[in-house]
């Protein structure tokens, strides 16, 4: 499946860029992250608020998240006192964002601020979305657990196979979208880590523009990872074949710009 081209003439000019980091006991890294993604996109000169939602943390993060706001007011910390969960953290961040475009990014320092940047300039020039790989030239991973390495990539080629698209990491959470883009993948169903393959393939199936960059991924250097990948198998796969049935089964119904068919006694 190929993405539509943008058209610059009829993309609205962008504003305000909303970075959403979920953040749970992030408390040896969130600062460095924050601090460190201000200032590259002050250096840009991106108009730009950082949103970082504190999913029920039980150490030191909700502190820090203060000391630092009283310092940087781009940053606009929340806490989710509803249900836990990676997708439910993020859906709560864009609930509290003003932005008209969003990076998701995540809080461990993982990604990279740089690449935001090249974000931000190609959601200006019209994109609906950006997706970023680590598996594409110009791209790359630094101390990726092998074992996590090798599922992250049967996983992707299952996805790219069944939807036919060029897309090699669909499962990276690390991506832009237009706030368009997001409000058209709605209803947002993923509590937890599928929510990272669900927007991007929702926004592919629904018809929105994508380009894809090579980033850079570096392992965390503090603190613990979220994601149990034991626990997230079954969750992925409901998403993808949710996805899937949309695709091929809905008739357009949820396509941007299509007009949902409406049936006739006749028919």
């Amino acid at each position: 499946m190929k993405s539509p081209f943008p058209d610059p003439r009829s993309a609205a000019p962008l504003r305000l860029l909303s970075i959403v980091i979920p953040a749970r006991d992030e408390e040896g890294c969130i600062a460095a992250t924050v601090e460190h993604l201000h200032l590259e996109l002050k250096l840009n000169q991106i108009p730009h608020e950082i949103v970082v939602v504190d999913d029920g943390s039980t150490d030191g993060t909700w502190s820090i998240l203060g000391e630092i706001q009283a310092r940087l007011p781009e940053l606009a910390p929340v806490q989710n006192h509803g249900p836990h969960g990676f997708g439910r953290a993020i859906l709560h961040g864009i609930g509290h964002s003003r932005g008209d475009a969003v990076v998701i990014m995540m809080a461990d320092e993982s990604d990279d601020s740089r690449d935001v940047v090249r974000y931000w300039k190609l959601l200006n020039e019209g994109w609906d979305c950006v997706f970023g790989s680590r598996f594409i030239k110009g791209g790359g991973v630094i101390d990726y657990p092998w074992h996590k390495l090798r599922l992250n990539r049967l996983a992707n080629l299952f996805i790219r196979t069944i939807f036919g698209i060029s897309l090699n990491d669909t499962t990276n959470a690390f991506k832009a979208y237009r706030r368009t883009a997001i409000d058209g993948c709605r209803p947002i169903l993923s509590p937890h880590f599928n929510l990272t393959v669900e927007l991007p393939l929702k926004a592919i199936v629904r018809g929105y523009s994508w380009t894809v960059i090579p980033i850079t991924w570096r392992n965390r250097r503090a603190g613990v990872a979220k994601l149990k990948i034991r626990e997230m198998g079954s969750r992925y796969f409901f998403i993808v074949a949710y996805v899937w049935l949309e695709k091929y089964f809905s008739r357009g119904d949820y396509r941007r710009g299509e007009t949902p068919s409406t049936a006739t006694a006749s028919d």
